[in-house]
């Protein structure tokens, strides 16, 4: 009594509902699949992000590190500079000062071969010693011997 369409129709409700389920069973798998795949793609974003970070992090350190290490070689270099600053302005002070006794040694050899020479009728003593800036250094002590004179007047 039942008509095959009636049966059909029926069997094609269940079919229908049936593959419904499967259909929707197909779909949560997906969705499934699809949230365990994006948990890992951000699970291996983190992971490249950190990895990037402690990466940053490292180069970071060693950057310091050869910063601190370039700071010292600069102060090291600026304090050389310095106590060769400080002896070269030493040197040129004791420079000037022993140009300034040659200057008076020869101005009293000088004066004193002048002297002979002006006994002999040689030339008259220079002006030098009459100019008052020539005289400020014959104050300053002259550390000379008698040997210095008479083996000086011995080769004239």
């Amino acid at each position: 009594m039942a008509s095959p369409s009636g049966t059909s129709s029926g069997s094609s409700l269940l079919q229908n509902s049936g593959s419904e389920e499967d259909l929707q069973l197909l779909m949560d798998q997906r969705k499934l699949k699809r949230m365990q795949s994006n948990r890992e793609s951000a699970r291996r974003s983190r992971m490249r992000k950190q990895k990037h970070l402690d990466d940053l992090m490292a180069q970071v350190a060693q950057l310091r590190r050869e910063n601190n290490q370039i700071l010292t070689s600069l102060n090291i270099t600026t304090q050389n500079y310095l106590n060769v600053e400080s002896e070269n302005s030493v040197l040129r002070t004791q420079m000037m000062e022993l140009n300034h006794r040659l200057h008076s040694l020869n101005e009293i050899l000088n004066c004193l071969h002048g002297n002979i020479g002006f006994e002999m009728g040689g030339p008259e003593i220079t002006d030098s010693f009459l100019n008052p800036y020539d005289l400020l250094h014959l104050n300053q002590p002259i550390m000379a011997s008698a040997d210095m004179f008479m083996n000086s007047s011995m080769k004239c």
